[in-house]
């Protein structure tokens, strides 16, 4: 059984338990300066994170540039999937894109990852081209993904 979840804007002090998903969750986690970068430098980066009693459990990221917003990442700690958090964040993360006046989501995901895939295209996505050897580990080709995003009707804000 999961307990209550919030949902929040990702700070500093989460990245240690961010890399520890990270590390759970790719075989090329981010380091520690590339999530400092994103929270203290990039200013289209917006990154929220799932929390249960105290335990950051998810984060996802996107850069939000004009009307696009570009996911970045998004990761459950294993323990936790398969209780739709990674679908929740991915909400977060469009409501925070509509909130800065993004039309439109993209994103990359390993052709292998049909779990990650069927998520997306729950949530609008359609597959819309390749791009060759994008992942340098093993140079596996990732699927682009765009969803169009519903526009405002009110204030949003994050649950």
């Amino acid at each position: 059984m999961i307990g209550t979840l919030h949902y929040r804007q990702m700070t500093l002090g989460d990245i240690p338990r961010i890399l520890e998903i990270e590390l759970k969750s790719f075989s090329l986690p981010w380091s520690e300066e590339a999530f400092q970068m994103e929270l203290t430098q990039n200013h289209f980066a917006k990154y929220v994170v799932a929390e249960m009693e105290g335990r950051v459990i998810g984060y996802a990221g996107t850069w939000i540039i004009i009307d696009e917003a570009h996911v970045t990442n998004v990761a459950v700690d294993p323990e936790y999937r398969g209780h739709s958090i990674g679908e929740t964040l991915m909400k977060q993360l469009m409501v925070l894109a509509i909130a800065h006046g993004a039309e439109r989501m993209t994103l990359e995901v390993r052709v292998s990852n049909t779990v990650a895939q069927n998520l997306y295209a729950k949530m609008g996505f359609l597959s819309h081209g390749i791009r060759k050897g994008y992942y340098t580990d093993n140079r596996e080709d990732a699927m682009i993904m765009w969803a169009e995003l519903p526009r405002p009707t009110t204030d949003y804000e994050m649950e």
